[in-house]
């Protein structure tokens, strides 16, 4: 395959700042990575990391973590891949392979875990900076996930961050089949689990504000649909329903989330997939039925894979709109403010 000596990528210059589409030089991949063309890059809310150096990936830095696209060339080592595999990148970028995580085989909990368009290097995980709303990407070979050569690119990136943490967080939760699991919130994240949940096998609950949503959400799967701006209190409408055995969170302001304490039914949980900051938490209601308070990592790479498979046995529908790449900022600020239906996707 010939490739080009440059390659256009969007990156954040410096901390706070707002996306630049610039040309860089194109380099080769090094040992463990695979070079990647990218066909599409979904756009999230944990690009805020990378644009405010949260995990000190350090600038400039090219965001990114749900990628689809085909190997362009192999570095020395890599086995498991080859030039023209469809392949995809998410959160998870890569393990060491030694801690007790992996050995475990929580790949994305290592104590070394590189974090695709967030980190360039990750411990003693050199290398792995990662162009990812781009038009290449240098991915590790162990992190890369196998996608279908039929799936549509731009539909099925988002899977790799939004939907592996919806999927993945809800079967890692061990609620019986024919449980009550609420829905938290219709956006990127919420309009993907109401359709897992429900897939599932769950009694499902949306919860949104606006009387306007609730068809959508039901033609979606969910079963209830409870309007948070005409409730004065969510968790007692959710005890009137019976109690939830899980409610997901996946609206990212904390004063919303700590209300579902109380509609938690017996062992119920409080799954935190978004970003709410400070929790008050009263655990005396915690107390009485036994219930806890949980967040997941994501996925990794085989996690990614067991969720694209599903999606598409499902017919999970990820609803996205597209962007060039030279959109990029434009995607990221309808994504910021919410405006977005549902997820952004930037298609070099």
């Amino acid at each position: 395959m010939s490739l080009p000596k440059t390659f256009k990528r969007a990156v954040f210059l410096g901390k706070g700042e707002g996306l630049v589409v610039q040309d860089s030089p194109l380099e080769l991949p090094g040992d463990n990575e695979v070079l990647v063309k990218v066909e599409a890059c979904g756009v999230c809310y944990s690009d805020y990391y990378g644009q405010y150096n949260v995990l000190g990936g350090g600038f400039p830095i090219c965001p990114g973590h749900e990628i689809i696209g085909r190997v362009a060339a192999v570095g020395r080592g890599v086995k498991s891949w080859k030039i023209g595999d469809r392949v995809g990148g998410g959160w998870h970028g890569g393990h060491d392979e030694t801690c007790n995580a992996c050995n475990e085989g929580w790949y994305q909990m290592c104590d070394n875990q590189v974090i695709n368009g967030v980190t360039k290097n990750g411990g003693s995980l050199a290398n792995a900076l990662v162009c990812s709303d781009a038009e290449y990407c240098i991915l590790r070979a162990e992190a890369t996930v196998r996608v279908p050569d039929h799936v549509d690119a731009a539909k099925y990136a988002p899977i790799l961050c939004a939907g592996v943490s919806v999927f993945n967080s809800i079967r890692n939760m061990n609620v019986p089949v024919g449980e009550t699991v609420v829905i938290q919130g219709l956006g990127g994240l919420g309009h993907l689990g109401i359709q897992y949940a429900a897939h599932m096998g769950y009694r499902v609950v949306a919860v949104s504000r606006g009387a306007d949503k609730e068809k959508f959400a039901r033609e979606l799967g969910a079963h209830e649909y409870i309007d948070a701006s005409k409730e004065r209190d969510v968790g007692e409408a959710l005890k009137a329903l019976g109690g939830a055995r899980l409610v997901v969170a996946t609206a990212p302001t904390a004063d919303s989330i700590t209300p579902y304490l109380k509609g938690l039914g017996i062992l119920g949980k409080l799954l935190l997939l978004s970003i709410p900051g400070d929790l008050t938490i009263d655990t005396v209601t915690m107390l009485k039925h036994g219930s806890s308070v949980q967040v997941w990592p994501s996925g990794h790479q085989k996690d990614s894979e067991d969720a694209i498979k599903f999606t598409e046995l499902k017919g999970i529908d990820c609803m996205i709109e597209t962007f060039a790449l030279d959109q990029a900022q434009e995607a990221w600020d309808t994504m910021k403010n919410g405006t977005v239906r549902f997820r952004a996707v930037i298609v070099p």
